[in-house]
C-alpha cells in the first residue's frame, strides 16, 4: 500500500491509501491530479518505518503531504508559517532567518523582531 495525494491547484486537499493498480481502474472526474507520497520521508530524507534513522529508501518529493500542504511538481512543503522565513530548496522545509537556540530551553518566533524569544516557564508547565 502507499498513499497518494490529491492535488488542485498546487494545494493538497485529501491523502489516501490505495494499492498502485487501484488507479489503473480509478474513475475520477473531480478537479486535480493525484500524487504518490511517503509517509516515511522528511526534509528530503527516507527514514526507517517508525524511527528517526535514515535509511536507504526513496526520500520521495521530499516531504509527506497532509491536507494543505503545497505540491510544485517536485516536492510536499507546508504553508509558510510567518513572512519573513523561506523555504529551503533541498529539504523543501520551511527555515527562520535565525536559528533555534539549541541550548534545551523552550522559544516563540517573534516575528515583529526577526528573533527568537525563550518562554518563561509557569506555574503549570
Amino acid at each position: 500500500m502507499a498513499h497518494y495525494a490529491r492535488v488542485i491547484n498546487g494545494i493538497v486537499d485529501k491523502v489516501i491509501v490505495a494499492e498502485a493498480e487501484f488507479f489503473d481502474t480509478f474513475v475520477d472526474d473531480s478537479p486535480g491530479e493525484w500524487v504518490q507520497t511517503s509517509y516515511n520521508t522528511r526534509g528530503g530524507v527516507h527514514y526507517a518505518p517508525n524511527t528517526n534513522n535514515p535509511d536507504d529508501g526513496v526520500a520521495l518529493r521530499k516531504n509527506y503531504a497532509g491536507i494543505g500542504s503545497h505540491y510544485d511538481g517536485v516536492g510536499f512543503y507546508g504553508p509558510q508559517p510567518f513572512p519573513s522565513w523561506t523555504l529551503n530548496s533541498t529539504s523543501y522545509l520551511w527555515e527562520p532567518p535565525t536559528a533555534l537556540p539549541d541550548d534545551g530551553k523552550l522559544y516563540d518566533w517573534n516575528e515583529t523582531d526577526k528573533k527568537w524569544d525563550e518562554v518563561q516557564a509557569t506555574k503549570d508547565q
